[in-house]
């Protein structure tokens, strides 16, 4: 099963380009519910970045209270990119 990949900047820094495949969920909307995560199961694979890791490590700690258990800080985007060998999706 493919991880679930959580973009958690600003929809302005989501669209300058992300990771293939990622949501775009910052940290006010992951603490009002997240509702765009609510058909993933808690012990989904979860990898989160952001710019610098800051805003990630504040969204596993989030989402960790939610009840999500396989949580991975994947820093930004191209430390995920590496990992899961995958494209950019670039600004238009």
């Amino acid at each position: 099963m493919k991880p679930v990949i959580i973009d958690v900047r600003e929809p302005y820094e989501y669209a300058s380009g992300h990771v293939d495949g990622a949501l775009n969920i910052p940290p006010a909307s992951l603490m009002a519910g997240a509702t765009e995560l609510s058909g993933v199961a808690k012990n989904a694979e979860i990898i989160l970045y952001c710019r610098s890791g800051s805003r990630s490590n504040v969204a596993m700690m989030i989402l960790r209270q939610m009840g999500y258990t396989n949580i991975t800080n994947g820093i930004n985007k191209d430390q995920v990119i590496a990992k899961l060998h995958t494209q950019p999706v670039r600004a238009e």
